[in-house]
C-alpha cells in the first residue's frame, strides 16, 4: 500500500512538473521512469548564451577586483606570557593598508568570550595604518596555557585573516 501511494505521488509530481510535449512518463514493470528533454535551443544559441554569461561574469570579477586592497599586520601573534587570572591584558595589532584602495575592516571576532577585539572605526587610506585592539581576560577557573584566535574580515582578495594570542594563566 505504501509503495502504491508513493508511486502515485511520484507520478503526479512528474506529470505536474513536466510541461513540454517532449516529456514522457512511463511505467514499466512497476517502475516509473521519466524522460525530460531540455529546451529546444540549438547548440549555437546555447554557446551564445554561455558567451554572454562569461562576459557578464568577467565584468563582475573586474568590478570586484577594483574594490579590493591588501593589508599587512605588524605581527600575527602576541604572547602575553604569564598573567594573573581574571585580569585584563591588552595588546594591539597594527594593520597597514598596502594596497591602492581604502581598506575596510568589516568585522573582527574572537574564538571565545574571554577575548574582546575592537576594530578600527573607519576605512584605512592607502599607505596608512590603524590598530586592532585585543583584550584577553581569563574566565573564572581558566588556568594554564590559553591560545585564542582573532579573525579579521576585510575587503581584500583573501577576505579572512587571523591573528593569534597566547597567555599562561596562573
Amino acid at each position: 500500500m505504501k509503495k502504491s501511494v508513493i508511486s502515485l505521488f511520484a507520478i503526479a509530481a512528474l506529470v505536474t512538473a513536466c510541461t513540454s510535449s517532449e516529456d514522457r512518463i512511463e511505467r514499466v514493470d512497476g517502475e516509473v521512469t521519466s524522460t525530460v528533454i531540455a529546451n529546444s535551443k540549438s547548440d549555437a544559441d546555447m554557446k551564445k548564451g554561455l558567451t554572454e554569461f562569461e562576459k557578464e561574469e568577467a565584468q563582475r570579477a573586474k568590478e570586484k577586483a577594483g574594490n579590493v586592497t591588501t593589508l599587512k599586520f605588524d605581527k600575527t601573534f602576541h604572547d602575553f606570557g604569564d598573567v594573573t587570572a581574571e585580569v585584563e591584558n591588552t595588546t594591539s595589532f597594527i594593520v597597514t593598508n598596502t594596497g591602492k584602495k581604502p581598506l575596510i575592516i568589516s568585522d573582527v571576532s574572537a574564538s571565545c568570550g574571554c577575548t574582546t577585539p575592537k576594530k578600527p572605526d573607519g576605512p584605512i587610506a592607502p599607505g596608512k595604518s590603524d590598530e586592532i585592539m585585543v583584550t584577553f581576560k581569563s574566565k573564572p577557573g581558566q588556568k594554564n596555557e590559553i591560545k585564542k584566535t582573532v579573525t579579521v574580515t576585510a575587503n581584500t582578495a583573501e577576505k579572512v585573516h587571523k591573528v593569534d594570542i597566547r597567555a599562561f594563566v596562573k
